[in-house]
This record gives structure tokens, sequence and C-alpha cells, in this order.
């Protein structure tokens, strides 16, 4: 079975998802907090998987809550 070509995301078009910037994303990705795989030099993140992520994370979504 194919994935559909959007199921499979570059960090511009996280980015533009999620409406935060491409260095936040650079370093949640970098620390492995948001599930992302690189290939080569390049971050690739499924949709799927970064939505199970904010669902679980909830507290990263209010503002002025920092990160423990």
């Amino acid at each position: 079975m194919a994935s559909a070509p959007d199921e499979v995301m570059t960090i511009d078009e996280l980015s533009e998802y999620l409406k935060i910037s491409r260095s936040t994303l650079y370093k949640l990705a970098q620390e492995g907090v948001l599930p992302g795989t690189k290939v080569g030099r390049r971050w690739r993140f499924h949709k799927e998987a970064v939505v199970e992520w904010l669902k679980s994370h909830p507290e990263r979504s209010k503002p002025g809550v920092e990160k423990q």
C-alpha cells in the first residue's frame, strides 16, 4: 500500500503546519523530542507521528509552560 505524498513532511511543511519556526523544529528534532528521521542531511516527519506527539504533549502547547 503506497503512502499519500503529504504523509511525510519536510521541515518547511511542518513549520507551516505547526506554525512554529524552522529553528525550533530543528532543535526539537535534534534533541529527539519531536519524532522525525534524518534522510541524508534532511529531516523528514511523518504527519501521523507528529499529530500523536502533539496529543501526548498537551503541556507544550500552553503558553508560558516550560519543558522540564
